[in-house]
């Protein structure tokens, strides 16, 4: 059975196809993912992912890009901007826990794009987090009375 890890980098590679302009790529993803062997829960799970950060695609670029600083958008790398966008998927719309996905993020980049790109690739997405966490909703102190009411 794959695992989760196996599942986003099978994602990645998705990602990586439409990027290249193959926009038809979500017909033959049970192929692929059939390939890399991911069946069941994590075939969902990557559907999910994939579709997901598809549907998002807009604003999740335009987060990335807030991240940046000195980096034109345009000049990162595929593989790097696929695992940027699936990651900020994971963290902005799935919630899943940033340190879980930035490690994630970094253990897909040594893998699969050059020796840079895992020291990159963390400092955008600690970004996204930590907006992320800024943006979270902190519930409102309750003044509570020092004396019962009579």
């Amino acid at each position: 059975m794959a695992t989760r890890h196996q599942a986003r980098r099978a994602v990645v590679g998705l990602l990586y196809a439409y990027d290249l302009g193959n926009e038809e790529i979500s017909t033959f993803s049970n192929i692929i993912l059939e390939e890399d062997k991911i069946r069941n829960k994590q075939r969902e799970f990557s559907h999910t992912l994939f579709d997901g950060t598809i549907k998002n695609l807009k604003m999740i670029d335009e987060e990335i890009k807030k991240h940046l600083r000195s980096w034109d958008y345009n000049s990162i790398g595929k593989v790097e901007k696929a695992i940027m966008r699936l990651a900020t998927f994971e963290i902005m719309v799935e919630g899943i826990d940033k340190r879980i996905i930035i490690n994630e993020a970094i253990e897909l980049a040594k893998a699969l794009a050059d020796d840079k790109s895992p020291q990159f690739i963390n400092a955008v997405l600690d970004a996204v987090g930590k907006e992320e966490a800024a943006n979270i909703e902190k519930p409102k102190e309750v003044e509570v009375p020092k004396e019962k009411p009579e």
